[in-house]
């Protein structure tokens, strides 16, 4: 007996140092970063982005003054012109960071057409609530861009 479990244990030193030197020490990767020609494709789109959001108040002041086909001109000119340069941005960000701004931008579609569903039935309350979760949406992917 004693006997058998003397082989029984070389067996098992030799079967772990087998496994052991069959494993190789884990390759540290390095974190995803920009490529110069991926910030150079996001950094064409910010700066149109960053205008609208520049003309928040603009959008508060129509409105607040009941200027309602103003209000849906501005939806959809220049909002629509700066989620569509979001969506341009989206496959030049970070993996990580893509799914979050296509959720954002989701968000801001969501947010929009209750501004124009406010403006639409003249509710001031509605288009002003989702006016300003619109522009938190705006300024939660610009966060997002890289420095």
């Amino acid at each position: 007996m004693v006997r058998q479990r003397s082989i029984f244990s070389l067996i098992l030193v030799v079967l772990a140092t087998f496994l052991f030197s069959c494993g190789s020490p884990s390759v540290a990767t390095a974190p995803p970063t920009y490529t110069t020609a991926q910030v150079s494709k996001i950094k064409a789109y910010v700066p149109e982005i960053q205008v609208v959001r520049d003309r928040s108040d603009e959008l508060k002041n129509l409105i607040q003054e009941g200027e309602w086909i103003k209000v849906g001109n501005f939806i959809h000119g220049p909002m629509a012109e700066a989620r569509l340069n979001m969506t341009y941005i989206i496959p030049n960000l970070l993996p990580p960071d893509q799914s979050k701004a296509r959720q954002i931008t989701k968000d801001l579609l969501t947010h929009l057409v209750k501004v124009d569903q406010g403006a639409s039935t003249a509710n001031s309350n509605l288009a002003l609530s989702n006016y300003k979760s619109a522009f938190a949406d705006v300024d939660k992917f610009l966060e997002l861009i890289p420095e």
